[in-house]
């Protein structure tokens, strides 16, 4: 008689599994809240045999009641810095700014390293500045920019980043690095997951309307579900920030694990 399995119990088994085996370590450090649900279904399929440490420079922030107006306050953008944007442990978004991030990034990257961690990367593919680490720390900006310039050559790139207010900052980094033109767009990742999905795809649309001929899904919020959907919104090859940036991070883990 065949037995009817159980998905819950399989993956909380195949996790304990994982935990166990041993191997190298790559810290993920989130500039939000640990851990990403949303993003370990697309980073454990590209690090087989990797155990994944995950820290987020806000798990020490308090994000309910009287306190959380005040904790965004606190790390809100200064005036005039483009803002960044990544999502807390119950699934809502937050905005911050590099200046109060960094420091909080920093202390991440030494708890994903305390905790055994070969190598780091730095889940946001915004622009910082390095921060102190014992241990290869890898920033997902650079990984990604130099697999994308290396893939598209002079074409026309559009880009989808979270915010319409991020699109000019956005648009001239990648413009200083990439030969062909560059457009900038928004959607958000971390709006309800139907909504999201929809809010790519249009945002894709709009990018192939201007004249694109690659995309690239320029956060780590940005899902393969959502790439998918981009894809068939616009025709056009659809790089994703997040495969990039785990795939060369899993590189440096085997180099030095």
């Amino acid at each position: 008689m065949k037995t009817v399995q159980d998905p819950e119990r399989e993956h909380a088994a195949a996790a304990a599994g994982c935990a166990r085996r041993p191997g190298a370590a790559l810290g993920l450090v989130t500039i939000g809240q640990a851990p990403r649900d949303d993003l370990r279904p697309d980073a454990e399929p590209l690090l087989p045999g990797v155990r994944l440490i995950e820290h987020g420079a806000l798990d020490e922030e308090v994000f309910s009641g009287n306190a959380e107006a005040e904790t965004r306050r606190a790390l809100a953008p200064e005036p005039g810095e483009a803002p960044l944007v990544s999502r807390l442990r119950d699934g809502r978004s937050v905005v911050l700014g590099h200046g109060a991030v960094v420091p909080r990034i920093a202390r991440a990257v030494a708890r994903a390293e305390r905790d055994g961690a070969a190598a780091t990367l730095v889940l946001c593919t915004g622009h910082f500045p390095s921060v102190p680490s014992a241990r290869p720390l890898l920033y997902a900006e650079p990984l990604v920019q130099h697999a994308v310039a290396a893939l598209v050559g002079g074409d026309p790139v559009g880009l989808v980043c979270p915010r319409d207010d991020q699109a000019l900052d956005v648009g001239e980094r990648w413009a200083g690095l990439l030969p062909g033109r560059v457009s900038a767009a928004g959607a958000d990742p971390y709006a309800p997951r139907e909504e999201a999905v929809g809010l790519v795809a249009e945002a894709a649309g709009e990018l192939v309307g201007a004249g694109a001929r690659w995309l690239v899904l320029d956060c780590i919020g940005y899902t393969e579900e959502m790439r998918r959907a981009a894809a068939r919104a616009a025709g056009r090859p659809v790089l994703l920030a997040r495969s990039l940036a785990v795939r060369a991070a899993g590189e440096a883990v085997a180099a030095h694990g």
